[in-house]
């Protein structure tokens, strides 16, 4: 493949300037996802019964398939295409699937990377059963097995550099991320906050029950969620697990409020924020405004969606019955663009974690190791769509 001429003057220069380095390593990253690979997916069992999903880079010819409500192309258990590459992982949402963050791992696999997405034990499309605290407790762990999983694939290890993954989630999938860079949480707090802000985060308290519609069942509806929450969670050990593979996270829509501020304060890896301004399923200044006021400036906002919600990190979006909860809490707002929107939000997570990924792990500063982070700036963010 041809480069820019002036390509190879960049690379000497690179080798003495290490923070120059990582960009070059993104940039020719990005110059091999223009590659025309394909996507394939494969299904990894787990011993759960669930499935982890892998999308990946192919030479072989996509067909059609159909998952659920969905119309998705790809080629099924197919070979990869030669590389060595770097692995995503992508923690759904509660009760999600891979196939809603289908557009995201196209997006990473035309970057060069592998994306694994497991599904996460009784919190899933198939098993809603338990929710919550109980799900997170279980989910750092489950992306640290879904890594091992993908290493100990004959397909697919001969293909993957395993010492820097990234790690991506929205909502729930979200407060997985924010634990993958060092978060923690207790259960306790999940119910302080409930118990003091329940009125005005009442979804983020409940899920996917019911909501307030200020009619007289509002009372009653608070008064029995408060009980049960009371009840359920009361649990003050602080819940943290990390994996030293893991190497860049973001967290998108995050149900956060139950977290430590003080475990956010310095990530232990890169950690990118996206955030959307009319979400009212997590309410943004009880979760993800408050990880930016922990994180900052150790942390960066890579995208603000000004008119979007908490559907936002699905795409495709499920059909949604007009009026329904669903809707009310996913819908996609008034003047939101998801057609010009999500495409270029895609392209910037691609280019974070390609960034961030091909980086050493850490830097030295006066203070000591900290987290290898890009010059302002050098994240596809800044790149117009």
């Amino acid at each position: 493949m041809k480069r820019h001429a002036g390509w190879s003057g960049l690379v000497r220069k690179a080798r003495r300037w290490p923070w120059l380095a990582g960009m070059v390593a993104a940039a020719g990253a990005c110059q091999v996802g223009a590659q025309p690979w394909n996507l394939a997916m494969a299904q990894l069992p787990q011993p759960d019964g669930g499935q982890t999903t892998v999308f990946y880079p192919t030479l072989a010819t996509e067909s059609a398939h159909r998952q659920g409500p969905f119309d998705l192309a790809w080629a099924a258990n197919a070979v990869p295409a030669a590389g060595q590459r770097r692995l995503v992982v992508i923690s759904h949402g509660s009760g999600g699937s891979p196939w809603v963050h289908a557009d995201l791992a196209r997006s990473l696999v035309a970057a060069g990377h592998v994306v694994a997405v497991p599904q996460h034990q009784g919190d899933n499309i198939d098993d809603p059963s338990s929710p919550g605290p109980d799900s997170w407790a279980r989910r750092p762990r489950e992306v640290s097995q879904a890594i091992d999983r993908v290493a100990g694939d004959p397909r697919l290890a001969p293909v993957l550099q395993l010492d820097a993954v990234g790690v991506f989630g929205g909502s729930a999938g979200g407060h997985t991320a924010l634990s993958m860079a060092g978060g923690a949480w207790s259960a306790s707090r999940f119910r302080d906050h409930c118990l003091q802000h329940m009125a005005d985060d009442f979804s983020s308290c409940v899920g996917f029950i019911t909501r307030l519609d200020g009619s007289w069942l509002d009372a009653p509806k608070l008064w029995l969620a408060r009980r049960v929450i009371a009840w359920r969670f009361n649990d003050e050990q602080l819940q943290r697990h990390t994996d030293h593979r893991v190497r860049a996270v973001v967290a998108m829509v995050p149900f956060a409020a139950d977290f430590d501020p003080a475990s956010l304060a310095a990530p232990a890896v890169p950690l990118g924020l996206v955030t959307a301004a009319l979400d009212v399923n997590q309410v943004p200044r009880f979760h993800a405004q408050a990880v930016l006021q922990a994180c900052a400036p150790r942390c960066q906002v890579l995208m603000h969606l000004a008119n979007g919600s908490h559907g936002a990190m699905l795409s495709p979006l499920p059909p949604l019955a007009p009026g329904s909860l669903g809707a009310q809490l996913l819908g996609d707002p008034p003047g939101f663009d998801r057609q010009a929107t999500l495409p270029r939000l895609h392209r910037c997570l691609s280019s974070f974690f390609t960034h961030h990924l091909s980086l050493p792990a850490t830097t030295t500063t006066a203070d000591g190791p900290r987290p290898a982070t890009a010059p302002p700036g050098s994240t596809a963010c800044a790149i117009p769509p």
